[in-house]
């Protein structure tokens, strides 16, 4: 099974991963964590690249670094722990790009899709989790956290209010989707996530 989460920064996504992670793990699966960009040396560099403030980049060339992690990432890491028939929990995946390289930055979406396309070679999520918070929520989150802001998370509220509408327009009527309200307590999230993993389980 293939499970990917998302949500605008401090939406608790990475935290409902692991708590998964930990749960599928005692219950004795196989369970493979993973992250975009990132899982792979080439995907670490590319995340180093593309999240450091200093870095100007252009809106294609984000959608071009994020995809050459991914088609590294799926061939590497996710194709094979699906086909030894592991769970893998992906924190962002094709989504995250329509949401903040097509809905925040304003690439085209067709254009982009395509891109996604050749790059997960196809490859789709049986479940797409999306933690949803209100921006404002988002950024106290951060301040909470403390520490220096990456390029995505210093971007101004109004570029994470269009991502944020961006991953609701992308989930809407969408079955392969469960929207999440991400003020809820954790447990219940968990709870919530664990029922719907189960109705996916093969």
């Amino acid at each position: 099974m293939f499970v990917t989460f998302e949500g605008i920064e401090g939406s608790g996504k990475s935290t409902l991963l692991s708590s998964l992670a930990g749960i599928l793990r005692q219950r004795g699966r196989d369970v493979v964590t993973t992250r975009e960009p990132g899982g792979t040396p080439v995907g670490t560099a590319v995340r180093e690249i593309f999240l450091d403030r200093s870095s100007e980049i252009a809106p294609v060339a984000e959608a071009f670094l994020v995809n050459a992690a991914r088609a590294q990432h799926v061939a590497d890491v996710i194709r094979p722990a699906l086909h030894r028939g592991a769970v893998v929990l992906c924190d962002r995946y094709t989504d995250s790009t329509l949401a903040y390289q097509g809905y925040g930055r304003g690439f085209d979406l067709a254009a982009l899709g395509r891109l996604c396309e050749i790059a997960s070679a196809g490859l789709q999520p049986d479940l797409t989790i999306l933690l949803d918070v209100p921006v404002p929520e988002s950024r106290r989150r951060l301040e909470a956290r403390g520490g220096r802001a990456d390029r995505m998370e210093a971007e101004g509220a109004g570029f994470h209010e269009r991502v944020r509408a961006g991953y609701l327009k992308i989930a809407a009527g969408d079955p392969r989707y469960l929207v999440l309200d991400g003020l809820l307590l954790p447990a219940d999230l968990v709870a919530l996530a664990l029922a719907r993993l189960a109705m996916n389980a093969p």
